[in-house]
């Protein structure tokens, strides 16, 4: 039993994430937040769990969600890194470039964009 348990962990933990850009969008006042990560799943669970529990970082955003609740967000996959075969493969530079290119392209078309969106641009 303990052998299985191990093995499935390190089945886990070796399963690659899709890495790419997300945003989180108030669709009441049509602002955003985009960031970049390797994991999206779980970047995108931990704004929400964040902003469930009043914690989230950005506090212009908690506020927002604490005055129009969780159904006036969206939470979604802008665009996803092809991640390379390679095991040695780090892809900080790629998201970082990717995560700009949308930052640009969604200012350029008029979105209004949360403080912590423009955090290490």
């Amino acid at each position: 039993m303990r052998r299985d348990r191990r093995s499935l962990i390190r089945e886990f933990k070796e399963t690659p994430r899709p890495a790419g850009v997300y945003r989180v969008h108030n669709t009441k006042n049509d602002r955003s937040l985009v960031g970049s990560s390797a994991n999206l799943p779980g970047i995108l669970n931990r704004h929400r769990f964040a902003l469930e529990n009043g914690s989230h970082l950005d506090k212009q955003l908690q506020a927002d969600w604490n005055r129009h609740g969780a159904k006036a967000f969206e939470f979604e996959v802008l665009d996803e890194l092809d991640l390379h075969d390679d095991p040695g493969f780090d892809p900080t530079d790629d998201l970082g470039v990717l995560r700009r290119m949308w930052t640009e392209k969604l200012v350029a078309s008029g979105a209004r964009l949360y403080k912590e969106s423009f955090r290490g641009l």
